[in-house]
């Protein structure tokens, strides 16, 4: 496995890894219905020039396996963990570790102090693991359909 900074050229593979994530590992702590609002397919045409210009502006890493994405993650500036996903069938191989650890050093190299995330409940053992805090549960609504996730948080040490 190779981390690399994301590149214009990744961003279809990256957005599809989004969509066959959140619809196959989070199905099992969410509802279709929840699912479909969170990855709805018609918006990823969309997704992919929106995603593009923000990831390109974040702090981006993209985890290659045989030339193949198979993780990406980003930080913006001020210290907050937009998205962090695995391909489905590469989960439980330190993929994600090593895309926060990547995430985490840079903080560390921008002196950001602290680093917040919105976790699924499906990540959220992942984040607690590394030592993120729950700063508490929250509801979010999207097209009339609620979804839990948690405010987390984690000091940075200089």
């Amino acid at each position: 496995m190779e981390i690399i900074k994301f590149r214009d050229l990744d961003i279809e593979e990256v957005v599809s890894l989004f969509y066959e994530t959140v619809h196959s590992v989070n199905s099992k702590d969410y509802s279709l219905a929840q699912l479909d609002v969170w990855a709805p397919k018609d918006e990823k045409d969309t997704k992919i020039e929106t995603w593009k210009d923000s990831l390109k502006q974040h702090i981006t890493y993209v985890a290659k396996i045989n030339d193949k994405v198979v993780g990406f993650s980003d930080l913006t500036h001020r210290g907050h963990l937009d998205r962090l996903f695995v391909h489905k069938d590469y989960q439980g191989k330190g993929i994600a570790s090593a895309l926060v650890n990547m995430l985490e050093s840079e903080a560390k190299k921008l002196k950001i102090l602290e680093i917040d995330t919105e976790a699924s409940i499906t990540a959220k053992p992942f984040f607690e693991r590394r030592g993120y805090k729950t700063v508490c549960l929250q509801t979010v609504e999207r097209k009339g359909v609620k979804l839990t996730n948690y405010q987390m948080v984690k000091k940075i040490v200089l």
